[in-house]
This record gives structure tokens, C-alpha cells and sequence, in this order.
């Protein structure tokens, strides 16, 4: 296989692996396990709420762990200044499931979850003079503490808290060795919308209009070389596919259905192979198709300077003719890849990640076009019930949503997969990122795409086309999402849920109030006259 081609199919795989792993949440300590469906009651009717354990060893600030805050017993403090600092005293018998033999006063009783209810223990320790009551959970995952439907002793007037059980281990560490352990315990709220929502909304947004208009631009200038071969050719029959870009991949509707089937297999792959392992294969493809991105961007943009150097050939052994441009760009980019795999794990590596990804969408963007609205339909409603059913209904069968566990990259030690762009939310106390998969940004893309380049062919305005009206569409679609997101407490929204009616509502409604539909549906290009037929002038 000829090397280009081969770097090639790895970009369009990796966009593949975006679509199929896409993320839905924003990442920062959420509750992991869901009982909303246990009934709520007076008494037991709490909102789930993330808490803070800020903690101090022998008077020293130390870890900062982060538990959940039961249905039951009292609100949480949200401010960290109104918050006490408490002593922490690890309950005899460690369960709390029996009378405490250690009397406190207003200490935070630390239990552990043991074999009673989690209202049974908190009533004990409130009985024992506790002032609060932390549960170590028996695995590292949080865990909604509920009440059954046959309860009724809960006039419980202390908070409970489930921490992990790591978190747990280290605190009766300290306590253990006899050190003086002080908690601080507050839930601070999120901020209705954070900056870094507005940010990635602007990245999604204008990494489809670059590449539209990249798509479109490369779309004229074949339709103008095909019209001057046409025009200076004689006798002789060109094919307009051998004119046509031979890097351009056109798919049909057999293929939308086929790649989302195929998506699907990945997906569950992924979901039973997920591990350290596999997330770092899957991060060397990732920079495979992120140099390739890359690459191909730097040499479009550049050789509008560098234009000599942009039309010089060079062969390569295994990679044919190479411009000298390529080969200046080329080890920029493996080395930016390599800087990045190695140090992704800092702070800022987030810059670097987002780079590579928005090169590879636009790079895919223009490898593979749809040709019309039939097909773009088609893969927008395949990819809207790849969605729900992944998301949603996939829990019926698997006990939980495939989608989330591989997006998060759970049982991989890693935090999620690469195949996304992402930013760090900036004004929120549970810290974390607001994330967007490529596939949210490529499914759509590829029908924005479409729609811009029939406006050019069809030589039409902003306001008479469609590009402007589906770039409007795709951004209130993903807008929506956003507010799902923040309505729904920072659970996982899919986000095609919202921009698949959106845009395919748009361009439909558009295209049969201009007549259009029909040219949109079936050639997806205007018609354009053969400049060999020269028309006569009618006589009066």
C-alpha cells in the first residue's frame, strides 16, 4: 500500500474512532453510579450534590478528596469561608451499624459501608454526638446513598457523605498512626455557564467553517480546471471523474448505514478490550493521524508564501514525489506530536491535543465529501440513533451506557481517549473540562460542507444559499446541548441529539420552499451548461 494512502486511511480511522467514543459530559468528579429512580420522600429528598473534604494532618493542610452527599439528613455548606474545620474520629465499630462505643462531640464520625442501611449508620452516629458522618464506599467510584420505600426513621439532622475508597484508606491512614486529622466539608455550586462552554462552542463552530471553506474553495477550482479541459478539448471525450480531485472519497448511502454498523462493532470492541493498553494504541494513532492533519494544513497555508517551494518535487522512497515544502513541515509536526504523547498529561497538554484534532477534522473534511442531501440524511439520522440507542438504551443490555464508559475511558487508568477537543473550564470549583467528540464536529461538518460548495457552484449569496442557514442550525443545535448539559446537573448529553432535527429540519424546509429539493436530493450540484454548446440567438 503506498505510504500516502496509508496515512490517509489511519486519519480517516481516527476520525472513525471519534465518532464511535464520543464524549458527553463535563469531566469533574461526577457520580458515577445513577439510582434516580429510588422514591423520594419527606426527609429523603435531597439533590444529589458533589462534596469537598478538604483535609488537615496535625494541623497541616493536606489531600483535598471529593464525595457525594446523600438524599438524607441536612443540606451541605456551599461556601468554603461559612465551613468548620472538625475533628475526624474513626467509629467503633467501624460499620456504625450497632451503638458506638466511642461517645463524640461534634467530631465527623469516619465508618465503613458495611452491612446496614446507609440511614441506620448516620442515625447512630448522630446518636453518638457526631456532627457529620463520612462512608467509605468499597469501591474507588462514588455511590447516590438513597432510602428505601419502607423507611420512615429519617429525621436525620447531620449530612452524610460517601467518599471512595481510596480516599477512605489514605484518612484511616493518618488516623492509625495516631496523627490529628481535621475535615472541612462544603459543596460549592457551578457556575451556570462557564467561559470554556463559549470557547469550545467558538472552536467547534469556526473548525467546520474553516474547512468548509477549504472544501468548497478546492470544490470551485476543480469545476473551473474540469471547464477549461472541457472548453480545449476538440474531438476528444474527457471524463469528468479523471478530471475531478482523485483524493476526494464521495460516500453513498449503503456506506452511511454501513459505517454506523461498523461504529457500533468498534464501540463494543472498544467497551471489552478498554485498558491501559489500548488507550495508548489508540493514542500512537491519534498522532499518526494528527501529523498527517497537520501536515496537510501547514502545506496548504504555507504555499501561498512558499509557492516555489510548494511546486517542487522531490521523490522519497516509499512516499513517491514529495514538494520541499512537505518535507520542511514534515518533522515539525513529529516532533509537536511526539512533545505532545509524551508530556499529554500536564496541564496545558490540552493546547497541543486540540491542535492535532482540529487539524485531522479538516483534513478529513476534505478527504471525504458527501454528494448530496440524500446521503447527508441519511448519515445524520443513522448517526442520531447511534446516539440514543448507545447512550440510552444500551443500559438495558449492558447495565450501563457503553457510550459514557468508553468516552471516559474507564477501567483504563487513563483519563478518557484522545479523540476529542477539550478545555479546561475555568471558573468552576469542581475544576475539570468541557469536551466536544470529533464526531460532533464531523457528522455535521460534512453536510455544512455539502452545502457550501453547491452555493458556489450555484454562484448564490450567503443569504439566498444554504450554508449560512445550516452554520446557524449546527451552532443553536449545539447551543441546546449546552443547556441540556447545565440543566441536567453535568450528566452526559449526546449532542447530535439536538443538531441532527436541527439541521436536517433547516435544509429540508429550505430546500422545498426554493424548489430545490429535488436537485439538493438527488445530483447535489446545480446544473451547469457544456461550454461545446454555443446558443444561438433566436430571430424575432
Amino acid at each position: 500500500m503506498d505510504i500516502q494512502i496509508f496515512l490517509r486511511v489511519v486519519t480517516v480511522f481516527i476520525a472513525v474512532v471519534g465518532f464511535v467514543s464520543r464524549p458527553y459530559s463535563v469531566s469533574a468528579g461526577d457520580i458515577v453510579h445513577q439510582d434516580d429512580r429510588a422514591p423520594k420522600k419527606p426527609g429523603c429528598n435531597n439533590n444529589f450534590v458533589l462534596v469537598k473534604v478538604q483535609t488537615w494532618v496535625d494541623g497541616q493542610e493536606s489531600s483535598e478528596f471529593v464525595g457525594v452527599g446523600a438524599r438524607f439528613g441536612t443540606t451541605m455548606e456551599s461556601k468554603e469561608k461559612h465551613a468548620t474545620h472538625t475533628k475526624l474520629t474513626f467509629s467503633d465499630p467501624s460499620d456504625c451499624c450497632s451503638t458506638l462505643k466511642n461517645k463524640l462531640s461534634g467530631e465527623v464520625a469516619l465508618v465503613h459501608r458495611g452491612n446496614c442501611k446507609f440511614t441506620t449508620k448516620t442515625n447512630v452516629a448522630e446518636a453518638a454526638g457526631a456532627s457529620a458522618v463520612l462512608i467509605i464506599n468499597n469501591k474507588k467510584e462514588l455511590y447516590k446513598m438513597v432510602c428505601d420505600q419502607n423507611e420512615t426513621d429519617l429525621d436525620i439532622r447531620i449530612p452524610a457523605v460517601m467518599l471512595p475508597k481510596d480516599a477512605g484508606e489514605i484518612l484511616k491512614t493518618h488516623l492509625k498512626s495516631n496523627s490529628s486529622v481535621a475535615v472541612q466539608l462544603y459543596s460549592p455550586q457551578r457556575p451556570l455557564v462557564d467561559i470554556a462552554e463559549v470557547f469550545l462552542w467558538l472552536m467547534a463552530v469556526g473548525t467546520i467553517l474553516c474547512a468548509s471553506y477549504w472544501s468548497a474553495w478546492s470544490a470551485r477550482e476543480a469545476a473551473i480546471e474540469q471547464d477549461k479541459l472541457l472548453k480545449d478539448a476538440k474531438e476528444e471525450f474527457i471524463n469528468a471523474e479523471e478530471t475531478g480531485d482523485s483524493g476526494v472519497v464521495d460516500i453513498n448511502s449503503t456506506s452511511a448505514v454501513l459505517f454506523v454498523v461498523i461504529a457500533s462493532c468498534f464501540l463494543v470492541m472498544f467497551y471489552k478490550l478498554m485498558s491501559f493498553w489500548f488507550v495508548e494504541i489508540l493514542v500512537v494513532l491519534f498522532c499518526i493521524g494528527g501529523v498527517e492533519g497537520l501536515q496537510t494544513c501547514l502545506v496548504a497555508l504555507l504555499s501561498r508564501w512558499f509557492k516555489r517551494a510548494g511546486e517542487t518535487f522531490i521523490k522519497v522512497p516509499f512516499f513517491g514525489a514529495v514538494s520541499y515544502l512537505t518535507l520542511a513541515v514534515t518533522p515539525f509536526c513529529i516532533a509537536f506530536a511526539v512533545i505532545w504523547a509524551v508530556y499529554r498529561r500536564i496541564s496545558f497538554a490540552w493546547i497541543g491535543q486540540d491542535i492535532l484534532g482540529i487539524a485531522l477534522i479538516i483534513t478529513v473534511l476534505q478527504i471525504v465529501h458527501i454528494p448530496n442531501l440524500k446521503v447527508g440524511t441519511v448519515l445524520l439520522s443513522c448517526a442520531f440513533l447511534y446516539d440514543i440507542f448507545w447512550v440510552f438504551v444500551s443500559k438495558m443490555w449492558f447495565h450501563e451506557s457503553v457510550m459514557i464508559v468508553v468516552a471516559r475511558g474507564d477501567r483504563s487508568g487513563e483519563d478518557g481517549i484522545p479523540m476529542l477537543l477539550k478545555i479546561p473550564r475555568m471558573f468552576d470549583p469542581w475544576g475539570g473540562y468541557s469536551i466536544i467528540g470529533f464526531g460532533d464536529i464531523l457528522i455535521p461538518g460534512l453536510l455544512i460542507a455539502f452545502s457550501l460548495r453547491f452555493d458556489w457552484l450555484a454562484k448564490r449569496n450567503l443569504r439566498a444559499g444554504y450554508f449560512l442557514w445550516s452554520m446557524i442550525a449546527y451552532g443553536l443545535g449545539l447551543l441546546i446541548t449546552y443547556v441540556a448539559l447545565n440543566l441536567m446537573d453535568g450528566h452526559g448529553q449526546p449532542a447530535l441529539l439536538y443538531i441532527v432535527p436541527f439541521m436536517l429540519g433547516t435544509f429540508l424546509t429550505l430546500g422545498q420552499k426554493r424548489g430545490d429539493l429535488k436537485i439538493l436530493w438527488t445530483r447535489g450540484e446545480p446544473g451547469r451548461p457544456c461550454p461545446h454548446i454555443q446558443l444561438q440567438p433566436t430571430q424575432s
